[in-house]
């Protein structure tokens, strides 16, 4: 059972019991525009991590066509719950980031235990969305999913905004994809696939990031194979593998040659699905 309780100020409790989940609506004072929404999440939710939790809820995203056109938007919550997947109406705006160090070794993440969808698994750098934002919904050069790129390596990854000029971020294509994570949750993207090469500081968050690495091709070839043959317990997101197997080694060789604008096609929309 849901009980609402509309407010005339910005809902500062949250409460909660084993039987209800209580939802906040907090609104201007003439109550014309709805600023914030939070939720208690109870029931199969119950043990879901306090920041995972707040993320899920607070975080806004931005929901798409199949030709990335901006349709609305809801929580991330509600986006990567299958059962709303499967509607067909939670397609979301997402963005990977692919960062290499000046000697070319790409940064892998591993997600934390803590992680709704896929937890433990390894990816690339990070991988996040665009929040239902101003400064995130900025389409000329992409320059809103740049921002929350940005953004999203200093919340996981710990490394300083000024290490990661958003003009040094080089969008070379979109992916559509859909993945289950388990038997309630998983992901329905239009991937922006970031390149970046800087030397960074980095610092990682524990609640999002379980373990870092950086890899060289013969490395990161040697992780596909433990995945393929299930050693070690090692998994790969599937929207890392995706890119993996359809671009990741042409344009790492782009990387490394300096030629990296020749492989920019962000006309093209991969549906990878």
């Amino acid at each position: 059972m849901l009980k609402f309780l509309p407010l005339k100020t910005i809902a500062t409790k949250l409460t909660s019991s084993s039987s209800q989940s209580t939802i906040f609506f907090s609104y201007t004072k003439n109550n014309s525009n709805l600023l914030r929404r939070s939720y208690s999440a109870m029931g199969d939710d119950s043990g879901m991590d306090a920041v995972q939790r707040r993320l899920m809820f607070d975080d806004e995203c931005i929901l798409v066509d199949e030709s990335d056109n901006v349709v609305g938007h809801d929580t991330k919550y509600n986006c990567h719950l299958m059962e709303k997947i499967e509607t067909g109406k939670m397609l979301h705006r997402a963005f990977s980031v692919f960062l290499f160090n000046s000697k070319y070794e790409l940064l892998l993440q591993q997600r934390s235990a803590t992680k709704v969808t896929f937890p433990l698994v390894w990816t690339n750098t990070c991988c996040s969305h665009p929040l239902y934002r101003e400064s995130e919904l900025i389409p000329e050069k992409a320059l809103g999913v740049r921002n929350a790129a940005q953004r999203k390596l200093l919340d996981e990854l710990g490394i300083p905004a000024e290490d990661v000029p958003v003009d040094q971020f080089t969008p070379l294509g979109r992916m559509l994809y859909k993945a289950p994570s388990d038997g309630k949750w998983g992901e329905h993207e239009l991937d922006y696939l970031l390149f970046i090469v800087r030397d960074v500081a980095v610092n990682p968050n524990p609640d999002e990031v379980a373990d870092i690495k950086y890899v060289n091709q013969e490395e990161l070839k040697e992780l596909l194979r433990k995945a393929d043959a299930g050693e070690e317990g090692l998994k790969l997101s599937p929207w890392f593998r995706l890119v993996v197997d359809n671009f990741l080694f042409k344009w790492w060789d782009h990387v490394q040659k300096g030629t990296l604008t020749e492989a920019i096609d962000m006309k093209t929309i991969h549906k990878l699905i």
